[in-house]
């Protein structure tokens, strides 16, 4: 049972690691171009969007995630190697808006104490919003209570993250969370129901403010709520912390 365990360990780490090489393009022999800091501004307008689908693609670095934008989105983008400018791209289909924003190609370099890369991004209260957020390694700081969420998909890799989801929603969905190595930290409601179940690694389960029922975790609103938060956190190594606030 210990050498399974160790391999499982291994498996995991060489997973992130790979993710964090393949998201910064680390190569054999590759060297940072490290230059000075550049900041850049960008924003999205509605475009009579009805809906919108935004897919946030970080390689590694810092992402911080707030509402509270005029436009669709609104971001602040600062970087020291050039290749990491971040790419915005923005289609309308029908009454649904399709946002990108991706980190640019980093062929050649890797994420170092020197290298930094870091994404400030706000996004609209009132535009029903399907959010996927993909980032390799790093920090991530997504605060995401007053959006009006349809749906979650977070795929992080190595690293720590903080998510909340504490908002007054004013219809169900699903939130799909992923981590790698690291400390994921989950802030759930008390006034919407929520049923979560965490689990899939070698990380620690720490749940406050909700009630283990079989494989899940639920809230006292939970069955007495008309809206309902689904949760599905899978955690690699590290801990896993489910809060009710």
């Amino acid at each position: 049972m210990v050498r399974y365990g160790v391999v499982v360990l291994l498996i995991v780490m060489m997973s992130a690691t790979a993710v964090l090489a393949g998201a910064c393009g680390t190569q054999p022999g590759g060297g940072q171009q490290v230059g000075k800091m550049q900041h850049e501004s960008q924003s999205v307008g509605l475009e009579n969007a009805q809906s919108a689908r935004a897919e946030l693609k970080m390689g590694a670095g810092e992402l911080n995630i707030t509402g509270g934008a005029d436009q669709l989105m609104e971001g602040e983008f600062s970087y020291n190697v050039a290749e990491w400018k971040p790419k915005v791209s923005y289609n309308l289909s029908g009454d649904e808006g399709e946002l990108v924003v991706k980190q640019g190609g980093t062929e050649g370099v890797h994420l170092d104490a020197d290298g930094r890369n870091e994404w400030d991004i706000r996004l609209n209260d009132e535009v029903p919003t399907d959010l996927v957020v993909q980032m390799g390694a790093g920090e991530s700081d997504l605060d995401l209570d007053s959006l009006a969420l349809t749906g979650v998909d977070l795929q992080m890799g190595a690293g720590k993250t903080t998510v909340d989801l504490t908002g007054d929603y004013a219809k169900s969905f699903d939130a799909s969370i992923q981590g790698g190595v690291g400390e994921a930290t989950v802030l759930l409601p008390s006034e919407v129901g929520v049923k979560a179940k965490a689990g899939g690694g070698l990380g620690k389960i720490n749940a406050k403010g909700l009630k283990k029922v079989g494989d899940s975790y639920v809230n006292d609103a939970y069955g007495e709520s008309d809206i309902n938060l689904s949760v599905e956190v899978q955690g690699g190594v590290g801990e896993i912390n489910l809060k009710a606030v």
